[in-house]
């Protein structure tokens, strides 16, 4: 008992510590932001070529010096990383240190259909409460208090559950979110009851699943108690997406852009410009094909370097989504960076009889943490018919891993399902590079709005 309340004041220390004026970093004059992101450049990559196995065997082959990376512009000369090689290898890009063995393990949402092992170390876990504060003002001041009470749809084994988890073991936090969780699995009409009965100040879920249960709501005309604010996270809203829910119900729609692989990486701006970025927790860099930094406001893929994990490193990491940044100022008044609104991790959802409907991740939950399992695709060919293309190491592998899904597959997609399983080498996928772990082909949009 001693011993957990110590931890725990100990984590607290460690919040309270970060804490002061972080409401006020987003404001700072660029030099005073570039300064400090430059700072933590040259500790991450000193950090990573003495601690992390994947840099210190690239600084010694090249050999190059750390010291030679002084600044976020220098970091383009560090190679991008192979996505395949750290999803196959993660422990080459964990530090060898006492903080990397006390991290927590987190999985990637699987949107390649191919999990990723992440660990935070402890103690950057517990600064993101206190970094949280940048994206906490915009929602607080929209709301009018300081504890916007929230309605959060998400799944039970979420990365969000799994941090909220941790700090409730690990800080004595005196004031705690006024959050009612509720399951991605439960119908739209269950979840806009509870909004009637809940009446919170912020509706928060994956922008696929919000886009879809407001197109519900008024192709029904469902009554809902309208929020002060929409919050989406986890996977981009389909384009018009914003929109429709602002111009239809008078609810604006914000978003904070996070992964697995950077918890804090950028908040949208109140004034619609774009995300503003954390440019000293996470370097940004936009890389156009030809592997080269794009041109000022041209668009490329995301490409990040997480400046305060001290636990899996990961410098020049390609996030998969496209972006482009801005090359203007924001009316705010903040000095971050802009980064456009992304494509990308756009999911689709799956219909089902009764105006039932499956999210992606719920899919994800039964299969991420299949041992034998190396990469999956469910596609939805009718209402009721499915097709499950699992890639394992050889057939006894992939025998194992059907026995386990198909039932609970089962039970989340109804009783009338009919599921058939192929095992497959590799999966590809589409000709325009994007991969859906989760493809409907019925049309769920217009058998949703009624058009």
């Amino acid at each position: 008992m001693i011993s957990g309340i110590w931890n725990r004041l100990c984590g607290s220390a460690t919040v309270a510590f970060h804490l002061r004026g972080q409401r006020d970093v987003p404001y700072w004059a660029r030099p005073r932001v570039e300064a400090l992101r430059d700072h933590r450049v040259r500790r991450t990559v000193a950090y990573a070529a003495r601690n992390v196995p994947y840099y210190r065997e690239w600084f010694s082959s090249q050999k190059a010096d750390p010291r030679d990376i002084r600044s976020a512009a220098d970091l383009k000369h560090l190679p991008v990383l192979d996505r395949e090689l750290v999803r196959s290898q993660p422990r080459l890009f964990l530090a060898e240190t006492s903080q990397a063995r006390g991290g927590l393990s987190f999985l990637t949402s699987g949107s390649t259909g191919v999990p990723l092992e992440i660990f935070h170390d402890r103690r950057s876990l517990l600064a993101n409460i206190a970094f949280g504060e940048r994206e906490r003002d915009p929602v607080n001041r929209a709301c009018g208090k300081f504890r916007p009470k929230e309605l959060y749809v998400g799944y039970e084994s979420s990365t969000f559950k799994k941090v909220i988890a941790f700090y409730q073991e690990s800080v004595l936090l005196p004031v705690r979110p006024q959050r009612r969780f509720v399951s991605l699995q439960e119908p739209i009409e269950n979840v806009a009851a509870l909004n009637n009965t809940e009446r919170p100040d912020v509706l928060v879920g994956y922008g696929g699943w919000l886009d879809l249960f407001f197109r519900t709501v008024a192709a029904r005309g469902i009554e809902i108690h309208r929020p002060k604010m929409v919050m989406y996270m986890g996977e981009a809203l389909p384009h018009g997406g914003r929109a429709f829910i602002e111009q239809n119900f008078g609810i604006p729609v914000l978003s904070r852009y996070n992964a697995v692989e950077s918890f804090k990486i950028g908040f949208f701006c109140e004034h619609r410009t774009g995300f503003h970025l954390h440019e000293d927790l996470c370097h940004v860099r936009i890389v156009s094909p030809d592997g080269m930094d794009a041109f000022p406001g041209g668009q490329g893929e995301v490409v990040l370097s997480n400046l305060v994990n001290r636990a899996t490193v990961l410098l020049n990491y390609p996030l998969g989504d496209m972006a482009s940044l801005s090359t203007e100022g924001c009316a705010c008044g903040r000095t971050f960076r802009l980064l456009s609104e992304l494509e990308g991790r756009v999911e689709d959802i799956v219909a089902l009889p009764g105006g039932r409907s499956v999210h992606p991740r719920t899919i994800w939950e039964v299969l991420k943490a299949d041992p034998d399992l190396l990469q999956y695709q469910l596609i939805q060919h009718e209402t009721l018919r499915f097709e499950l293309r699992l890639s394992t190491a050889d057939e006894p592998a992939y025998q194992r891993v059907r026995g386990r899904a198909l039932p609970r597959l089962q039970g989340i997609l109804g009783p009338g399902a009919v599921i058939e399983s192929k095992y497959e080498g590799g999966i590809a996928p589409r000709p325009a590079g994007k991969f859906r772990a989760v493809q409907s082909r019925i049309g769920l949009r217009a058998e949703n709005s009624g058009t």
